[in-house]
């Protein structure tokens, strides 16, 4: 594994060679704007391996992209090889359908201490709720970032994180002829503990959620990409393209479907992604 190969795979062309918080910042957010946050592999019939020579192959070498644990993990080598000071911590994604948390961590997240304080960097999220710089360790104050408002809670030594959405303005021309305004709203994301974890304790987690019947990734085939005023997602064969702030503090949501023979193209031009193995969308409901 090479560093060097690393920064070409994200156009990384500054110097790292001072472990502050401006450059991991910028790595930060050169790492989520060119590897696509997908469980693919799920739908092409392949195994995620949660090993980190197997991930540097898939996501440097073959440019591909990968979920929570391959992501940070891979986030979590390139900033130790920096000389930055690491820990793996585990949270528990909330579940909008059940309005509750999980009783498992299902998600890896990165601890950074740097010059006396904390930071929680999160390469790993996607969508919409993919933070773009670190976050700072401090309960109740909002941190804005171009996604939206970030936020950290800490109640008892548990810690969640929030953000708060801006006004959507959705067009569908598929559904509506006019374009429909969602309301800006708070959004839960995940809780966690400052507990550090071993990537030996996610080895169940990683197995679990690429093969249950009820598994958000396999009842949902994603590919996101942050891109440099907003974010662009497959889910299924709908195909989302935000823009952050386009305008009166309202995002512009665009959303089209997709027919089967267009799947290869997008991939290719919207995420740079060129698959080896049939893939399968799909988009079913999580819970019955």
């Amino acid at each position: 594994m090479d560093i060097k190969e690393y920064f070409d795979r994200i156009s990384y062309q500054g110097s790292p060679n001072n472990p502050d918080l401006a450059t991991l910042s910028d790595i930060f957010q050169h790492h989520i704007q060119a590897i696509p946050y997908e469980n693919l592999s799920i739908h092409c019939g392949e195994r995620i391996e949660l090993d980190l020579e197997v991930i540097y192959k898939k996501i440097v070498r073959n440019k591909r992209g990968g979920w929570c644990m391959e992501n940070n993990y891979l986030l979590s080598w390139v900033l130790k090889t920096l000389g930055y000071d690491i820990i793996l911590l585990g949270a528990k994604v909330y579940v909008p359908e059940l309005d509750a948390y999980p009783d498992e961590i299902n998600h890896l997240l990165l601890q950074v201490e740097l010059d006396g304080k904390s930071y929680i960097v999160d390469g790993g999220f996607g969508m919409a709720y993919q933070m773009w710089q670190p976050m700072e360790l401090i309960s109740g104050t909002d941190q804005p970032q171009t996604p939206g408002i970030f936020r950290l809670q800490e109640e008892n030594g548990t810690w969640y994180l929030e953000k708060v959405k801006r006004k959507q303005w959705v067009l569908n021309p598929s559904t509506s002829t006019s374009p429909n305004v969602e309301n800006e709203v708070c959004h839960r994301i995940y809780l966690f503990t400052l507990q550090p974890r071993d990537i030996e304790e996610f080895m169940g987690c990683n197995l679990h959620l690429q093969t249950a019947p009820d598994s958000l990734f396999v009842t949902k085939s994603i590919c996101s990409l942050q891109t440099t005023d907003g974010i662009r997602a497959l889910v299924g064969w709908k195909l989302t393209e935000v823009k952050y702030n386009y305008r009166d503090n309202m995002d512009l949501v665009e959303i089209r479907m997709l027919a089967e023979e267009e799947l290869e193209k997008i991939l290719k031009e919207k995420f740079s992604i060129t698959l080896d193995k049939k893939f399968v969308p799909v988009d079913f409901p999580r819970f019955f």
